[in-house]
């Protein structure tokens, strides 16, 4: 029973684990680019970023800024293993099943539109009022870090509650950037997004199983995506829906395969020296084929770039996007501007409020259950790590202030502090709970 166990909790130990060191990673980056921006090459770094890159071959060429490769191009990668979660959460994970899915649900939805209210609050006028949706987001590295440094102090079905409560929470941001972040639509780029999207659907009802068709259509989706003024790491999502979740081999098959060519490895004997003769060598190679086919694209898709995600694309974007200029006198005016505050507010009180409001709101309408061991005080606390924004928070704020330099500027500002004393109140608040469990 107990190694039964342990093979149920295994993967999701590995995936916490490297969303904990990938957590320290983008801390250490994201301290590199504030030391970047306040040094003697403050130019050199800033410069770096506007470097125009060009991929292709005119006129089908694709000429852009190296930031806007990063953000629409890189973070489409990143986008992407969002999708593939969100599927499989929804299908077999802690999102499975109505009555599981609706406390993480309610929570992520509050700990949205309380925060978005709470900007509005401010009173943002303009164009500094599209940045509503920046504290909306949750960053579940740098949660889950926090999380791993409480140890044995917290149940681990908080730790589940708060991944897939951050998951919901990816989706709400993708579906607020899809629907109030797009820029003039070109109805024709739209359409042909539209018929690759098709095929991608299509292909999945078929059982089309090669990653390489998702990859090539994915791409053609994109670059529609991208012309049609539909941001174009949406793309990334919709290609993950669409990824198969059935493997090529069934259970049984795949029994049945391996143990063929187990036997037939077995009987082949062995040579002097450290290599195979043919025979063997093939064998290995039709048994690795059979592993591969035993795997659902999916999973097999989510679990080899999960880590290029973690280690790569969100340093690079945190390392393009998180640099700003602490000028004693400009962060004094940014403190005290209304984005800042709103956003500081968003993120540091609303997250908290809207998450344990929403949750409480759904337990006490008989629509949920509070997870296993854990208490109202908790579910606070975990609301105000929510509260650690950065990665989605940054990716918006680009969205919403494009021409607004000194707008991006302040709302660093508040993602920074708001981030930065969320997780330390989070940590303390958990910390103290979970002594007094003890």
């Amino acid at each position: 029973m107990k190694r039964r166990l342990h093979q149920f909790v295994q993967p999701f130990e590995e995936f916490f684990n490297s969303q904990v060191a990938g957590g320290l990673v983008l801390l250490g980056v994201t301290g590199l680019a504030l030391l970047l921006a306040n040094s003697p090459w403050s130019d050199l770094y800033f410069r770096l970023w506007e470097l125009k890159l060009t991929v292709g071959i005119p006129p089908l060429a694709l000429s852009k800024e190296l930031s806007h490769w990063i953000n629409d191009g890189l973070m489409a990668v990143f986008f992407f293993v969002v999708g593939l979660e969100i599927k499989r959460e929804f299908l077999t994970g802690e999102l499975a099943g109505m009555r599981k899915a609706t406390l993480p649900i309610a929570a992520a939805v509050g700990g949205m539109l309380v925060p978005a209210l709470l900007f509005m609050l401010i009173g943002p006028e303009g164009a500094e009022a599209r940045g509503w949706a920046i504290p909306m987001a949750t960053d579940i590295a740098f949660a889950l870090g926090v999380i791993a440094l409480l140890g044995e102090r917290i149940p681990r079905s908080l730790a589940v509650f708060l991944t897939a409560l951050a998951i919901v929470d990816d989706l709400g941001a993708v579906l607020v950037i899809a629907l109030f972040y797009t820029s003039e639509l070109s109805l024709p780029a739209l359409a042909i997004g539209t018929v690759f999207l098709a095929a991608l659907t299509l292909g999945n009802r078929l059982g089309v199983k090669s990653t390489n068709f998702y990859a090539l259509i994915g791409l053609l989706l994109w670059i529609a995506l991208l012309k049609s003024g539909i941001h174009a790491t949406v793309a990334g999502v919709l290609v993950g829906m669409t990824v198969p979740i059935r493997p090529r081999f069934s259970h049984d098959r795949f029994v049945d395969e391996a143990g063929r060519l187990l036997a037939s490895y077995r009987a082949h004997g062995t040579i002097p020296g450290p290599f195979l003769h043919e025979e063997k060598l093939g064998t290995l190679f039709a048994l690795e084929h059979a592993c591969h086919d035993a795997l659902s694209p999916l999973q097999r898709l989510e679990h080899e770039l999960h880590h290029w995600v973690i280690f790569g694309v969100m340093p690079v974007f945190a390392l393009a996007n998180a640099g700003i200029p602490l000028d004693p006198g400009e962060l004094a005016s940014a403190v005290s501007h209304p984005v800042t505050i709103g956003i500081a507010l968003g993120l540091l009180l609303g997250k908290p409020l809207g998450i344990t409001l929403f949750a409480f709101l759904a337990v006490r309408l008989g629509l949920a259950e509070l997870p296993p061991g854990t208490r109202w005080a908790q579910i606070f606390g975990l609301g105000l790590l929510g509260g650690i924004g950065f990665t989605m928070s940054l990716f918006i704020t680009n969205l919403a202030y494009t021409e607004h330099v000194e707008l991006i500027a302040a709302a660093k500002v508040g993602i920074f502090a708001a981030s930065l004393t969320a997780g330390i109140l989070g940590f303390l608040l958990l910390r103290c709970l979970g002594s007094r469990r003890h």
